[in-house]
C-alpha cells in the first residue's frame, strides 16, 4: 500500500516538473523576442531619410538591453515610444554604402526626429 502511494506521488511530481519546464519555456519575454525577430526579418532597420553628414542612413548602436526608443515632434505634439527590433549580430558586415536611391534628405524645416536619418539598432554584446 505504501509503495503504491509512493509511486503515485513520484509520478505526480514527475508530471508537475514537466509542466513547470513547459511553462517556463513559454515565458512572456519569449513572445517579445519572437515578435522582435519577426519584425526585424520583415522590415528594414532604416527609415526613408538619409543622414545629411554621411549621405546614407546611420545606425545609432545602443546597448542590447535597450528596448524602446522615443521620437519627438514639434508643433502638434506627436511624442511617441516605439520598440527597437533590429539588432546587429556578432558577425555583422562592416560599413557599406547603399547609395541614395529611395532615400529622402532631411527637409529644410524638419518637424520630427525621424527625419534626421539616424536610426536605433541594438548592439550584439
Amino acid at each position: 500500500m505504501n509503495r503504491k502511494i509512493l509511486l503515485q506521488l513520484l509520478a505526480l511530481v514527475a508530471v508537475m516538473c514537466g509542466s513547470v519546464e513547459q511553462a517556463s519555456a513559454e515565458h512572456p519575454y519569449t513572445y517579445t523576442h519572437r515578435w522582435a525577430q519577426r519584425a526585424a526579418a520583415t522590415y528594414p532597420w532604416h527609415g526613408p531619410y538619409y543622414n545629411q553628414q554621411y549621405q546614407a542612413p546611420v545606425a545609432l548602436v545602443v546597448p542590447p538591453t535597450a528596448q524602446m526608443r522615443q521620437t519627438y515632434s514639434w508643433g502638434v505634439s506627436q511624442n511617441l515610444s516605439y520598440p527597437i527590433h533590429h539588432q546587429f549580430g556578432v558577425g555583422a558586415p562592416g560599413p557599406g554604402y547603399s547609395g541614395l536611391q529611395g532615400f529622402r534628405p532631411t527637409p529644410q524645416w524638419p518637424s520630427h526626429t525621424d527625419q534626421f536619418g539616424t536610426y536605433y539598432v541594438r548592439g550584439p554584446w
